[in-house]
């Protein structure tokens, strides 16, 4: 059983028997929840009465400090006070609707004189008529564009017609407002022509192209053809317009269709709205925070703050399956609406139908939201960031050198692709320039590698990195800052990275950057810088084979390139030429047994220390 902290105890004793909305708040006083009850006290006892199994709920009690309780007259509203608390506060513990107050609304003021025609986010108890919310914000500034051009609404904020303007604006005369402000049209052709907007805006275009018609057939027989010509050009725009609208045909009657789709955390609920017997659009919430909750819940918790809210409904509501508080949904939706959950039929193939949809969203919404945890997680966006770059660098290219002893000196260039190796733009140099003779030049070798690889991407066309980075300090960013110089590219960004502090010097700037040990963007550039060193010192070890190899085969009389390539195809390696017999040497093409044995003589007496001794751990690399 829960322990109950003092300050909630002495509430639970004096809790009333009716319903209401209780508050779970934190040590802060947050809200941390919001539930309603059909009877306040039972209910929020409970909490301390039994063992929930669900974590959410655990830990939401765990994190309980205060109680606050709201009563009221009944359980409807109680069902619609928890959606404005929820609303108002977010709580954690709740079940959110996503993007709640993003989409927009087409709003016709009714109640003014002259109403007027706009968007807006925000729904007032104002008296006007809202049509949304418009998921699709393209359609619906098509259907207010349209609104605008073909019925004339006034685009002005004039309080009409208590304000009136000296004289009209300039929408009157390019005529695309007919001029109420200055009595040009009468106060009832006016609201005539919003009504016709509204019908519109409802989706029963095909009425308003009958109205239009007639109007516009009474004007022709009147002899006033210029108003006629009007008429006819909004009528051609009306049946244009409506083609794109109706989706689909579907049995008569007006209905709202809702559709759910759950993956794990994550649901989507959608509503086919169809007027007339024609599908003429989908809208659609995402819910988070629903870890552990029925299904039924959470289609409740949609429905009561959603679509109660919603000015433009259907007769019939039809759902995919029951829940919890669809009696109160119900009585607070009255009689206009009425609520079915069907099971066969054509009104269970438009529930496959939103649920489809639910699903198609859904999958979407789960791989849009996989990429963008995966961009806020990548450290290629920290590293731009840190940076300063005015391009996120999701393609960096890194310089290394390896050489030993002042010999075999070679360069590696590592190309990562949005904070991955892309090994396929691997490349490695052997150093051409740079004597050997008098010693490493690091500074001069890191000059040709960088030159000779931009070179060839320049003339290949080749596209280049968002960012270059070469291993080492100031001395090694200079020498790369010159080469991009003489080749015209120092606009490409250029770092580098100092093994000693994990310093970054940036080109331009005097002082270095600092990042923190476990930065993303750091370790990014540490895996770089150890990829190219890694690539870097293969190559190295690649070349001082050969060399070795092929310096003393080399010394051996009689023995050429094929016989060369033979014995190190066979036996692998100096070592295990050297510890072959004759007999086996005689084996091959062009081998005695007396040649294979004077080889060998001879190849023992060479020095063994110059094959066998393993790499040299101390090479000099930068």
């Amino acid at each position: 059983m829960q322990p109950i902290p003092e300050q909630i105890a002495s509430k639970l004793a004096h809790l009333p028997e009716t319903p209401g909305v209780y508050l779970w708040k934190g040590a802060d006083g947050t809200v941390l929840y919001v539930g309603k009850a059909k009877r306040l006290r039972p209910r929020v006892r409970s909490y301390y009465a039994e063992q929930f199994s669900s974590p959410k709920t655990q830990m939401l009690m765990a994190l309980v400090t205060d109680l606050e309780t709201i009563v009221v007259p009944s359980e409807t509203q109680a069902l619609l006070l928890e959606y404005n608390l929820i609303k108002e506060h977010r709580p954690r513990f709740n079940i959110l609707l996503r993007d709640d107050k993003t989409y927009p609304y087409v709003k016709v003021t009714v109640q003014e004189a002259y109403p007027r025609v706009f968007v807006t986010r925000r729904l007032l108890n104002d008296g006007a008529r809202y049509f949304g919310p418009y998921t699709d914000v393209g359609a619906m500034r098509r259907a207010l564009n349209l609104v605008k051009r073909v019925f004339t609404v006034r685009s002005c904020s004039w309080d009409m017609p208590d304000q009136m303007p000296e004289r009209a604006c300039l929408d009157y005369y390019i005529k695309r407002c007919k001029g109420p402000c200055i009595f040009a049209q009468s106060l009832e052709d006016y609201r005539a022509m919003i009504e016709e907007v509204l019908v519109f805006l409802d989706g029963r275009t095909d009425e308003v192209v009958r109205r239009v018609t007639a109007r516009m057939n009474a004007a022709s027989d009147e002899m006033d053809y210029e108003r006629a010509a009007e008429l006819r050009d909004a009528v051609m725009h009306l049946q244009h317009m409506e083609e794109p609208t109706v989706v689909l045909e579907v049995e008569g009657g007006e209905r709202d269709v809702v559709g759910y789709a759950r993956d794990g955390e994550d649901a989507c609920v959608t509503i086919l709205r169809i007027r007339g017997g024609k599908l003429l659009g989908r809208e659609h919430r995402f819910l988070e925070n629903i870890d552990n909750e029925p299904d039924p819940e959470v289609l409740g918790a949609f429905l009561v703050a959603s679509y109660l809210n919603s000015p433009e409904r259907g007769a019939e509501l039809l759902i995919p399956f029951d829940f919890e508080d669809r009696p109160l949904v119900e009585e607070a939706l009255g009689k206009a609406t009425q609520v079915r959950i069907p099971e066969r039929g054509s009104r269970r193939e438009l529930i496959d139908l939103a649920e489809q949809n639910a699903r198609h969203l859904l999958e979407e919404f789960k791989l849009a939201g996989l990429e963008a945890d995966e961009r806020a997680a990548d450290p290629v966006y920290d590293l731009g960031r840190e940076l300063g770059l005015h391009k996120i660098p999701r393609s960096i290219v890194c310089f290394d050198m390896s050489t030993a002893q002042g010999r075999d000196n070679v360069g590696s260039i590592v190309w990562f692709e949005n904070g991955r190796p892309r090994r396929s733009e691997y490349r490695t140099m052997k150093v051409k320039t740079v004597d050997e003779a008098h010693g490493p030049d690091d500074f001069a070798s890191m000059r040709e590698v960088v030159s000779r690889y931009f070179r060839r991407r320049v003339d290949e066309k080749k596209p280049l990195p968002d960012l270059v980075m070469v291993d080492g300090g100031k001395g090694q960013l200079s020498s790369a800052a010159e080469a991009l110089g003489e080749l015209g590219l120092t606009t490409l960004p250029l770092i580098s990275l100092a093994k000693r502090e994990e310093e970054i010097f940036v080109n331009g700037k005097s002082e270095p950057l600092r990042l923190p040990r476990r930065s993303p963007a750091l370790r990014l550039l540490q895996q770089a810088r150890d990829e190219a060193h890694r690539t870097a010192v293969t190559y190295n070890r690649k070349r001082r084979t050969i060399r070795t190899v092929t310096s003393e085969l080399l010394k051996i009389p009689g023995v050429g390139p094929v016989k060369r390539r033979a014995l190190l195809t066979k036996f692998g390696s100096i070592q295990g030429v050297r510890d072959s017999t004759p007999e086996q040497v005689a084996e091959l093409p062009g081998w005695s047994v007396s040649a294979a044995t004077k080889m060998l003589e001879a190849l023992k007496q060479s020095d063994p220390t110059l094959i066998s001794r393993p790499p040299d751990d101390s090479e000099n690399t930068t």
